[in-house]
């Protein structure tokens, strides 16, 4: 093979002074400066470039830009690899490394492509239906359904690349650096406007880089490089190329990736611009609109526009021999560059039936042959188009007639008219209307605040786009207050007129032969799929896009929502308009998730927190756990122990003798003001105004709509002064509640908040023995029971050290929780660890804790406290107070909160001692009854007990205090486990609660 032999000899954008190296499936070849990959395996002439989804169908270029949804490639450079990745997109590079997805063992030869013998089985919503019968092989199903999900492979190692996002401000943004784009930009910086344009090829200028129009007596590549060359040069304009816009968020944010990609690697890979706009003009132009034909997914199935781009721009010939397939005049362009570059153009077929003189007007040559009236009825070839045969169109359209026409080509061009891209409209709330004479949906609203401009608007013809840029970018500037809304004259132009398209863009299938004709080439739906949707009861056309993954994927619906919108308007027997269009959701494009995250990756993603002790732990040898961005220590294992033996070890010294935690993680916050009680009766349940100095309060805190937010204990310190503690979790959650409360809801109070979290080292000492632990440690007060009773507080000195010592319990151990400041928090916990050793402490961590806890009946956060359950559920409603109002009070007496039957908190022992209760169950009345087999709870938190040798459960039940002694079973399909348990009271160790005293 001769190296590039589709490479047009003369013409094009490119450098042919260089040559580029890469390499597409392990072959090697060879394209030039100003390619994309696209083009290059164009002009290395290489058809099949992947395999369609479902059917692993061959599937080549289709267009020639972010539309693509057939050359999805999978790049590889070191360890870098991106998947699904547009080869249209991509700049050609040397070395560039890329492969085809979707095959195996190879693109040529690929076993997948038996799904196609099994289509009748694979009809829309199959995925759905195999879920429905038998149960048996429900596991079987959705393991195969998982394997075929999918296009191109995830990385496996690590990101090696960087990316950051910037923040900006401007007063006019345009989107689209296109004839209209350029246009509004131009007329928004003259006014004095900050203007940023923004455009996601690689040269701005859109359709005009491919069509040979010509604006103000010159080329139009020209006039773009003179306009970009003047927006340059005014210090007010940033100009962003390869960035697309891939979202309209509230208040004009608009997200933008922009594609950097330094091979030194010394700028990032990608940069996401948060972007604000004080205007919009929206310039992103029109997606040429395939038309459905029997395989029309071949290799060699191109859009007209697509060809046209590859000749004029890259000097790439997507093929030889063409036939050109069209219900509208734009095609009619195309074939003449084609023509000029040295394809030969076999037949223009159009449906219209007397396409007028478009042949001789545009093409400027009467020999090309016209066939009017007709359509494809079949492609031949399967891995390259070999030829086309052709039919009759009858009955407006609805059916072929006649004998077939065969004609010999290696290239099928198709044009149905143009799609207006109005994504980023319709993400910014604006209202869409469906214009018959185009055959498609365009803005509504031309004074919304995101105003659309030129194709995108419905302006095709390069005059009317120009003239629309110019008159959107005064107006916006105008409504930033720069300039008075005058509009730049728009130069006499040269081009193409508007290609207005007959309403044909589903042709019938030929008689006595199932055709597929597709509508979204990424993910194999055809018109039968649509049609099949709306005999099987769907009828909105969101319903319709899920029931068979129209519009889904990378592409979005670029080049299938008006076919799939067509589809669903024939077979409801309604117009388009009356079916309307599916959600533009974002992105438009897809985005890498590593500019997403930006700088937060690694530990930057989480910032790690320690603790003043945490040296003094890892010492120790303790394994640790990250937990709300605090890295705690998880248990201390010994020499020949398992974890399971470390945790119960750790556990049982709480029990039998002493142990000691570090709990500097707990949120802590110091309350300070004239109405400090006030704010704490209005946000915890119960009462705090007869708190005394030196004593400390359990509480709770309820959300708005009556569910229970987070609990906690605060000491009275003075008279106005307070130090609360929340969950570790929920501190900077409880810490913004309070201040919003106390800023915005209630300013008039008198309150101060500090958070002081980082302030204190924390450590809980616990057990029976914990006295004398304290007392050995030489505090300078009082820790008899007289001295310092049950939820009272004193503060000294311990060791020679500052420290605030709380008797508080979250074990149900007597027990202290002692805080000083953070400086002396590892030498205070080494003194009580030197203290403790006669009287057998020992360190714990987190995972005793948890035992503790479950074992105790305390629910936490999360696991019960899920954001569904109320204070009565949890045991509590008790501490209601009665006498006072609070935040969620009045939404915690609504009837659905207090209705008999709801989920309620209780304990659970599987009824065999020696039986493990599985993780994440859910509990049924009988495990035998067949599906839909109703819930009655869940299992919430499990452990196993060292102290009563076996394993327990805190659930939430329907009913369950009234269930009490009562059998259920807790059953775990997918880990395919099963385990009678008992309900019984969710305290299981010393449910008196005396040993707290004690």
């Amino acid at each position: 093979m001769k190296p590039q032999p589709f490479r047009a000899v003369s013409g094009g954008a490119i450098d042919r002074t260089r040559t580029l190296g890469f390499s597409f499936d392990g072959r090697r070849y060879e394209g030039h400066p100003g390619d994309t990959l696209a083009s290059a395996l164009i002009a290395n002439g290489i058809r099949l470039v992947g395999r369609s989804f479902k059917y692993h169908r061959p599937r080549g270029i289709l267009t020639d830009g972010v539309e693509e949804p057939n050359a999805l490639v999978q790049l590889a450079r070191g360890d870098r690899t991106e998947p699904n990745t547009r080869a249209t997109q991509i700049p050609l590079t040397d070395g560039l490394v890329a492969a085809s997805q979707n095959s195996f063992p190879s693109l040529t030869h690929d076993l997948g492509a038996a799904a196609g013998l099994f289509a009748g089985l694979l009809p829309a919503g199959f995925y759905y239906k195999t879920f429905m019968w038998p149960e048996a092989g429900w596991r079987a199903y959705e393991y195969l359904i998982r394997r075929a999900a999918g296009l191109g492979r995830a990385p496996r190692l690590p990101d090696p690349d960087h990316y950051e996002h910037r923040h900006a401000h401007v007063d006019v943004l345009v989107v689209g650096g296109g004839p209209a784009g350029l246009a509004a930009a131009d007329a928004a910086s003259r006014a004095g406007a900050r203007v940023l344009l923004v455009d996601q090829d690689l040269e701005f200028g859109g359709r005009l880089l491919a069509e040979p129009a010509r604006i103000d007596g010159r080329p139009a590549r020209e006039w773009v490089a003179a306009t970009v060359a003047a927006l340059a040069a005014r210090p007010a304009t940033v100009l962003l190329r390869r960035a697309t816009a891939f979202g309209h968020y509230d208040q004009n944010l608009i997200g933008i990736v922009e594609q950097v990609d330094d091979p030194a690697g010394r700028a990032p890979r990608q940069r996401l611009w948060k972007l604000r706009a004080r205007h919009i003009v929206l310039a992103t132009g029109a997606i040429e609109r395939p038309l459905g034909f029997p395989d029309n997914d071949r290799p060699g199935v191109m859009l007209a526009s697509a060809a046209q781009a590859y000749v004029n721009r890259f000097a790439a010939l997507p093929g030889r021999r063409a036939v050109v397939f069209t219900n509208n005049d734009g095609a009619y362009a195309a074939a003449r560059d084609l023509k000029r570059a040295g394809i030969e153009i076999a037949a223009i077929v159009d449906v219209r039936a007397r396409p007028d003189d478009a042949v001789s007007r545009i093409t400027g040559d009467a020999e090309v042959s016209c066939l009017g009236g007709r359509a494809i009825a079949r492609v031949s070839g399967r891995r390259a188009v070999q030829g086309v045969e052709l039919m009759q169109l009858a009955g407006s359209g609805a059916r072929l007639r006649g004998a077939s026409a065969h004609i010999d080509c290696d290239l099928v061009l198709m044009s149905g008219g143009w799609t207006p891209s109005v994504h980023l409209y319709s993400q910014a709330r604006g209202k869409l209307d469906y214009d018959r004479r185009l055959g498609t949906f365009v803005p509504a609203d031309r004074e919304h605040p995101a105003r659309s401009a030129g194709a995108c608007a419905g302006r095709f013809a390069l005059a009317d786009a120009l003239a629309d840029g110019g008159a959107a970018g005064a107006a916006a500037a105008r409504a930033a207050g720069f300039g008075d809304g005058s509009v730049p004259p728009t130069p006499p132009v040269e081009a193409d007129g508007e290609a207005v398209p007959h309403p044909l863009w589903l042709m019938p299938a030929p008689p006595g032969r199932r055709a597929k004709r597709f509508v979204d080439f990424q993910n194999d739906v055809t018109a039968d799929d649509v049609a099949l949707a709306v005999r099987e009861g769907y009828r909105s056309i969101e319903h319709v896009k899920r029931y068979t993954t129209l519009g889904m994927g990378t592409d979005q619906g670029k080049t299938s929502n008006l076919n799939g919108i067509a589809a669903a308007a024939a077979a409801l027997d309604r117009p388009p308009g009356a079916v309307g269009t599916t959600t533009f959701r974002t992105p438009y494009t897809p985005v890498t998730l590593g500019a997403v995250a930006g700088h937060h990756v690694g530990p930057a993603l989480d910032p790690l927190r320690v603790t003043p002790m945490d040296g003094w732990h890892a010492q120790a040898g303790a394994k640790f756990v990250n937990a709300a961005l605090w890295r705690r220590a998880q248990l201390y294992r010994r020499a020949g122990e398992s974890e399971l033996d470390a945790v119960n070890r750790e556990a049982l010294a709480v029990r039998n003798a002493a142990g000691l935690v570090d709990v500097s993680t707990l949120g802590k916050i110091d309350i300070q003001g004239r109405d400090a009680a006030e704010l704490l009766d209005r946000v915890y349940v119960n009462g705090w105004r007869t708190l005394a100095v030196g004593r400390s309060r359990y509480g709770v805190m309820l959300r708005e709509d009556g569910f229970v937010l987070d609990d906690g204990t605060t000491s009275r310190l003075d008279e106005q002064r307070y130090f609360m503690t929340t969950t570790t979790a929920n501190a900077g959650r409880i810490l913004m509640h309070l201040e919003h409360l106390a800023q915005i809801v209630w300013p008039a109070l008198d309150v101060k908040l500090t958070a002081v979290t980082d302030h204190w080292a924390a450590l809980a000492l616990a057990g029976p023995r914990a006295r004398s632990v304290l007392e050995a440690l030489r505090p300078d007060f009082p820790v008899d029971d007289a001295g310092l009773p049950y939820m009272a507080w004193r503060e000294g000195r311990l060791a020679g050290l500052p420290a605030r010592v709380f008797r508080i319990s979250f074990s149900g151990e007597r027990a202290y929780e002692i805080y000083t400041p953070a400086d002396f928090g590892r030498a205070l916990w080494q003194a009580a660890i030197e203290a403790g050793r006669p009287h057998g402490l020992e360190p714990y961590g987190t995972e005793a804790m948890g035992v503790l806890r479950i074992e105790k009946g305390h629910f936490v956060p999360g696991p019960e406290a899920d954001g569904r359950t109320t204070l009565d559920d949890l045991g509590l409603g008790r501490l209601m107070s009665k006498s006072k109002d609070c935040i969620g009070k009045a939404a915690a007496q609504r009837p659905a909160l207090v209705a008999p039957g709801r989920k309620q908190l209780v304990g659970l022992l599987a009824t065999d001692p020696a039986a493990s209760i599985p993780v994440g169950a859910q509990l049924v009345l009988d495990p035998a009854r067949p599906p839909p087999n109703p819930m009655v709870g869940h299992v919430a938190s499990l452990c196993y007990s060292p102290t009563l040798e076996r394993w327990i459960a805190l659930a939430l039940v329907r009913a369950g205090r009234d269930r009490i002694g009562e059998r259920l079973t807790a059953t775990a399909p997918l880990l395919g486990r099963r385990t009678e348990v008992t309900i019984v009271p969710p305290v299981f160790v010393d449910p008196e609660g005396t040993r707290v005293r004690g």
